[in-house]
């Protein structure tokens, strides 16, 4: 799955003041990318060449590579002698430090995760079995399941016997050093962040861990609650490490529902209603929310009765989960931010980041709207009920937030979402499990599948929040019901191509009957 939005990326260079569009495969390997790039400068395709963007600044080439408009090409510059010693010494530099960041982190990954690795194996293993014992599959059938069961017994001996970290062992971060390149922002990217309009496919990781650390300083947190700067740099990073790679539910998501929040802080000047406690607990929970999570959402958790969900009880399984590894991280000291609090002070942000992170369950969705219904006409800041479930409400809207953006940055968010639905509908068909209408690619498209999120979750939440917060109604509300008229043209287009191409078989039909 995924669209060409996804599949695809768009470079823009300037070869020798005209610009020149260059697309790629993100599959690409890099060395393509910089032989398609000597193509367009006209030169031999083994040059060996660096990429500038506007600054100055070099660029690496690869299929990750920041994005760029027309009006900021990238210009590609051939290497002199010198320059490709000092390039090929800083490159080889930065290869050894991924590579033993991917080594750290694929092995700190497997050790998180082999419970329920184990509980998914275990699974598939019985499942297999059942299948040769009771249906009474044929011969060949049998062999090809024999022989599925024979490698996953294999797979999972080779795992038990690899070391793994103890499961008592705290978390901790990946990197020794308490340190990412620091991207100084500049006033207008900072100005930018406090916006709901922020474009965050613009953003590398290591500059968004940077637009993090500059929102807990920017909103006071790190200065009144004496944060530990450098302890806030390590928590960041071992929160980016304990995102995994999921099409939708990563860090860059994480990062999303961050800024999305940090917004709406100004933009309701959330500051000067609620406690400096209370907006702490409002980002840190945002961070937080989506901690580790598998990429198959709570439904697929209980129907397969995962590890997950026989732990919390079929009980927002995910959310819990999320919960505790954002306090397993905490319980590490030097990702503690929290350590100057007193007891009593760090047991209220604990229950009130818990409570945050619990109302993303969607399940929740219509128990936690009904109730703030019932409070905004006549909401009271002083009120501690009323203020935490408007803290609920807040997280919700962050969370789902992504209409709110200019198409642009919505529209790739939802094939990426569309992406992993489609990976846990395939799953769940090989499992014999249900699978949901919304989920199936065959089913669902990308206007059936915003249409109803939008007219029936996503106004009606934001319009109720619109009551304590009229400034909304533009920045917020409006694009969203602009959003909402778009996908029902796109549908109506569909439907009407639809109609054609049927008409079209029938009269191909009637036609070969009176021949």
């Amino acid at each position: 799955m995924g669209s060409a939005s996804s599949a695809y990326r768009m470079i823009y260079l300037d070869v020798d003041g005209r610009i020149q569009k260059v697309v790629f495969s993100r599959f690409c390997s890099p060395c393509d990318i910089k032989e398609l790039f000597c193509t367009a400068l006209g030169v031999p395709r083994n040059t060996n060449i660096c990429l500038l963007d506007v600054t100055g600044a070099m660029v690496s080439i690869d299929p990750t590579m920041p994005h760029n408009t027309e009006r900021s090409p990238y210009r590609v510059v051939p290497l002199t002698g010198g320059q490709l010693a000092v390039c090929g010494v800083q490159r080889d530099k930065e290869e050894l430090f991924q590579n033993v960041l991917t080594q750290v982190a694929e092995q700190f990954s497997r050790a998180f995760k082999i419970n329920e690795l184990k509980t998914d194996v275990t699974n598939r293993l019985a499942m297999l079995e059942k299948r040769v014992e009771l249906e009474g599959l044929k011969v060949v059938e049998i062999e090809k399941c024999r022989s599925d069961i024979k490698k996953l017994r294999e797979e999972m001996a080779s795992r038990n016997n690899s070391s793994f970290l103890d499961e008592n062992k705290k978390l901790t971060p990946r990197r020794d050093v308490p340190s990412y390149p620091k991207y100084h922002l500049s006033q207008e990217t900072m100005e930018a962040l406090r916006k709901p309009v922020f474009d965050v496919w613009q953003w590398e990781h290591n500059e968004m861990l940077s637009c993090l650390e500059h929102m807990y300083h920017d909103l006071g947190l790190v200065k009144d609650f004496n944060i530990n700067p450098i302890t806030l740099k390590r928590w960041l990073l071992c929160i980016h490490d304990n995102y995994r790679n999921n099409p939708f539910h990563n860090f860059r998501h994480c990062f999303c529902v961050t800024q999305m929040m940090y917004s709406m802080i100004y933009l309701c000047s959330l500051q000067e209603k609620f406690t400096q406690v209370d907006i702490l607990i409002l980002m840190t929970a945002a961070v937080c929310h989506d901690l580790d999570h598998p990429g198959y959402n709570n439904t697929y958790q209980i129907n397969a009765r995962t590890e997950l969900a026989v732990r919390y009880n079929d009980i927002s399984p995910l959310e819990n989960h999320h919960c505790a590894v954002a306090f397993q991280i905490f319980s590490q000291p030097d990702c503690n931010i929290f350590s100057n609090f007193d007891p009593e002070a760090f047991k209220q942000i604990r229950q009130g980041t818990i409570t945050l992170i619990l109302a993303t369950d969607m399940a929740r969705h219509g128990e936690i709207l009904d109730s703030f219904k019932q409070k905004v006409d006549n909401f009271d800041f002083s009120n501690e009920e009323h203020v935490t479930c408007l803290k609920m409400v807040l997280i919700k809207c962050c969370d789902i937030s992504n209409e709110v953006r200019p198409m642009e940055v919505a529209e790739p968010w939802v094939d990426c979402l569309l992406e992993e639905y489609f990976m846990q509908s395939d799953r769940e068909k090989s499992e014999g499990l249900p699978v949901a209408p919304f989920m199936d690619r065959e089913k669902v498209t990308k206007p059936t599948a915003q249409i109803g999120f939008i007219k029936f979750v996503l106004i009606p939440m934001f319009e109720t929040v619109m009551k304590l917060f009229p400034q909304i109604e533009e920045v917020m509300v409006q694009p969203l019901r602009e959003s909402r008229d778009r996908y029902e043209e796109l549908k109506q287009i569909d439907d009407a191509m639809n109609e054609v191409q049927k008409k079209k078989s029938e009269n191909l039909t009637m036609g070969g009957k009176k021949k």
